[in-house]
């Protein structure tokens, strides 16, 4: 690869002026093109982003921007689940422009080390089964499918599923 074709990536905190905005957007772009869905899916992104922005604990929660020569690409957020014990990692993106880049991957990493550092003992993150390439990152990091449920969403019949990591089980790892 020649130096002129060569990418600058950048994964930085979602800290900047129209970080966010832009996660709502780029979600409502991306999967209606790809997946039809239809602006209700938007506004389901727009409402986590809208509570991480009001009201996240920078000790326990962050978001994620991945760039490409100075343009967002990509996006994920780690958030407190439910539990206290529990992390939920939220709406991971990587546009059209930024695939090929192994970026998804990059993205979950910092999710899964920030989690790791904040003491969770637990991720766990919703997600439907049309999304292929996330869920075999998922997978990747060692994610199990917890349960899947049929529903109609986003102008769609879908198949949700709930994955899990276990971070203690692979607290050790490494150490031997």
């Amino acid at each position: 690869m020649s130096q002129r074709d060569q990418k600058h990536v950048v994964i930085r905190h979602a800290d900047r002026p129209g970080d966010l905005g832009w996660v709502v957007m780029a979600h409502g772009q991306v999967y209606d093109q790809q997946f039809g869905w239809n602006t209700d899916f938007e506004v389901l992104v727009a409402k986590i982003v809208a509570d991480y922005g009001t009201k996240h604990d920078p000790a326990r929660e962050a978001g994620w921007i991945a760039e490409v020569d100075g343009r967002r690409v990509g996006c994920v957020f780690l958030v407190a689940g439910d539990q206290p014990n529990v992390a939920r990692l939220r709406i991971l993106l990587v546009t059209p422009e930024g695939r090929g880049l192994r970026l998804g991957t990059r993205l979950v990493e910092e999710c899964v080390a920030f989690a790791r550092a904040a003491d969770y003992e637990q991720v766990t993150l919703w997600t439907n089964d049309v999304l292929t390439a996330a869920r075999r990152i998922y997978q990747s990091f060692g994610f199990i499918l917890a349960d899947e449920e049929r529903h109609h969403s986003f102008g769609h019949d879908l198949v949700g599923q709930n994955w899990t990591l276990d971070l203690r089980t692979g607290a050790a790892d490494g150490d031997g």
